[in-house]
C-alpha cells in the first residue's frame, strides 16, 4: 500500500468512529458528487461526509489535515465551471444538511445562516416578514456555493452581486480552526477584508459553514415588460440608455432568437422568436408605471417593437420562470449533447461591440448550435454552445471559440467570467486578466492559507507550473 492510500485509509477510519453513516464510499453517493452541470468530466471522491454543523466540518478538517486528505465542499451541485469535480479524489464534505436559519434580523435588514440554506428556501422564509434576499443566479443554489463561487444574476443591476450582499463569514480553515471574517455592523475599517477573501474563493482557501447577508426590503410594486428587437444592438443600446438616464431597472436580460425558440418549446410558450429583452421594474405603484413607460419609450427608439409590460404576480412569475429555463431549454434542443457554457463580463459600453464581434467569430467558425443570454445591465452575457460528446474536433472548436471570446472581453477591459467562477476550466485566463505579479499574489495567498493544497486542489488558482511572462 502506498503512502496516499494508506492515509486515505486512515482518513476514512477516523472520519467513520466520528460520522459512522453519514460517511459514504457507496458509489452511487460518489457518483452525486462527483461533479457539476458543466461539460466538465465528472471524477469519483474517495468518499462523502454528510455534516450537520460548523463543529463536525472543523473536526472533519483536522482529520482530513493530518492525513494530508484533499477536501472538495460540496452544496447543490449546481455550479458551471466543475468547481466540486473530485479532482484529486479525497473526501467530500457535503454541507446540505446544515440548512436551518438561525437568524433573521428584520429590524437591521439582514439574516444568519448555514450554507446548506438554498436561496429559494431564504426567501420563502423572509416573505412575510417584508424582505427578501435579491442575489438570483437562476439556479436553487445553497448560499454557501453562491458565496464561494461570488454569484450573481438577474438583480445584479440593481442590487449587487454576493459580493455587495455578504456582510461576515464563518469559515472552517485547512487546519481545521474556525475564523470569522467580520460582524454584522454595516462598515468597518478594522484591518484586512477577510470577507471578500473568502468570496468567490471556490474552496480553495476554506470552507464556508455560516453567513450573515444583507436584506432588502419587498417593493409595494414589480411589474415586468418583454420587447423585442431586430438586432443586437438595439437591445444593448436600450439597456445602456435606460441605467444612464438613472431608471433604477431591477432586471434587464437578453435572449437571441434561438434563445427564444428553445423557450418556447420547452416552456410551452408563445413568445416572438426574435431577439429580446425581459425587464423588471420595483418601487411603489405609480413608479413602476412610470419606469415601464419611460423603458418603452428609449426601447422604440433603438428600434424596439411589441412592448407588452404587466403588473400581475402570475404573469411575472410564468416569464421568469421561461427565463431561469433558458438553459435547460437550450439543452432539450439536442438531447444528446452537452452543454458548454460561456461566462464573460465587459463594461456596457462595450458591450454590444463584444457581442457582435463574437457572433461573427461564432458565423465564420462552426456549425455548433449556439444560444446568447445575459444579464446585460451589468455587461454579462453568456453563449451556450451544444457540443456532441463523441465530437473531438468539435469540442476543441469550441474551446477555441471561447477562448478569442475571453481574450476579446479581457481586451476591451472586462473579465473571462462574470459569475461562474474559475473553477477547472478558467485557470489560464488569470495571467491575462491579473498579470504575472496578481497571480503570483494568489498563490502566495492560497499556499500561506493551505501549504499542503488540501482545499479543493486542483481548482482556481494553478499551482506547480511555470509562469508564462505576456
Amino acid at each position: 500500500m502506498n503512502r496516499k492510500s494508506h492515509n486515505m485509509e486512515k482518513t476514512l477510519t477516523e472520519l467513520s468512529r466520528l460520522f459512522g453513516d453519514r460517511l459514504s464510499t457507496n458509489k452511487t453517493v460518489r457518483g452525486h458528487h462527483s461533479g457539476d452541470e458543466s461539460w466538465h468530466q465528472k471524477q469519483l471522491p474517495d468518499a462523502v461526509c454528510f455534516v450537520n454543523s460548523a463543529d463536525e466540518v472543523s473536526r472533519a478538517m483536522e482529520i482530513c489535515s493530518k492525513n494530508k486528505t484533499p477536501v472538495v465542499p460540496f452544496g447543490a451541485g449546481t455550479g458551471l465551471e466543475g468547481g466540486t469535480v473530485a479532482h484529486r479524489g479525497g473526501v467530500c464534505i457535503d454541507i446540505s444538511n446544515m440548512s436551518s436559519i438561525i437568524k433573521v434580523n428584520a429590524e437591521d435588514m439582514d439574516c444568519i445562516v448555514p450554507p446548506g440554506v438554498t436561496r429559494k428556501q431564504l426567501n420563502r422564509f423572509l416573505r412575510e416578514r417584508g424582505l427578501f434576499f435579491p442575489v438570483d443566479p437562476g439556479a436553487d443554489a445553497s448560499l454557501g456555493g453562491m458565496a464561494a463561487t461570488r454569484a450573481s444574476g438577474t438583480n445584479a443591476v440593481r442590487y449587487g452581486t454576493m459580493r455587495e450582499n455578504v456582510l461576515s463569514l464563518k469559515v472552517v480553515m485547512a487546519n481545521g480552526s474556525i475564523v470569522t471574517t467580520g460582524h454584522r455592523a454595516r462598515k468597518s475599517a478594522a484591518g484586512y477584508d477577510l470577507t471578500h477573501l473568502f468570496i468567490g474563493s471556490e474552496g480553495t482557501l476554506g470552507i464556508i459553514v455560516e453567513l450573515t447577508l444583507r436584506l432588502h426590503g419587498r417593493p409595494e410594486a414589480i411589474s415586468a415588460a418583454r420587447i423585442c428587437f431586430d438586432d443586437i444592438d438595439g437591445a444593448v443600446n436600450t439597456a445602456i440608455q435606460t441605467i444612464q438616464c438613472g431608471v433604477p431597472i431591477a432586471r434587464v436580460e437578453l435572449l437571441d432568437a434561438a434563445q427564444m425558440s428553445a423557450i418556447n418549446r420547452y416552456s410551452r410558450t408563445s413568445y416572438a422568436e426574435k431577439i429580446t429583452l425581459f425587464l423588471e421594474f420595483h418601487g411603489s405603484s405609480t413608479s413602476v408605471r412610470e419606469q415601464a413607460e419611460t423603458v418603452g419609450e428609449i426601447c422604440t427608439s433603438h428600434g424596439g417593437s411589441g412592448f407588452e409590460w404587466t403588473a400581475y404576480e402570475e404573469q411575472r412569475n410564468a416569464m421568469w420562470a421561461a427565463r431561469h429555463s433558458a438553459a435547460y431549454a437550450a439543452m432539450a434542443v439536442k438531447p444528446a449533447a452537452k452543454a458548454y457554457a460561456t461566462d464573460v463580463c465587459v463594461p456596457i459600453s462595450n458591450l454590444a461591440k463584444c457581442i457582435r464581434e463574437t457572433q461573427e467569430d461564432v458565423d465564420n467558425s462552426t456549425h455548433v448550435t449556439t444560444f446568447l443570454l445575459g444579464h446585460i445591465g451589468d455587461g454579462n452575457f453568456h453563449y451556450v454552445f451544444l457540443v456532441d460528446p463523441d465530437n473531438p474536433a468539435e469540442l476543441e472548436q469550441v474551446l477555441q471559440l471561447s477562448e478569442r471570446m475571453v481574450q476579446r472581453a479581457i481586451r476591451m477591459g472586462g473579465t473571462c467570467t462574470g459569475e461562474h467562477g474559475i473553477g477547472l476550466g478558467k485557470q489560464k485566463y488569470l495571467q491575462l486578466e491579473y498579470g504575472t505579479a496578481g497571480l503570483e499574489l494568489m498563490r502566495t495567498l492560497k499556499l500561506a492559507m493551505d501549504p499542503h493544497n488540501l482545499m479543493n486542489p486542483g481548482k482556481l488558482v494553478p499551482l506547480g507550473t511555470r509562469l508564462i511572462h505576456i
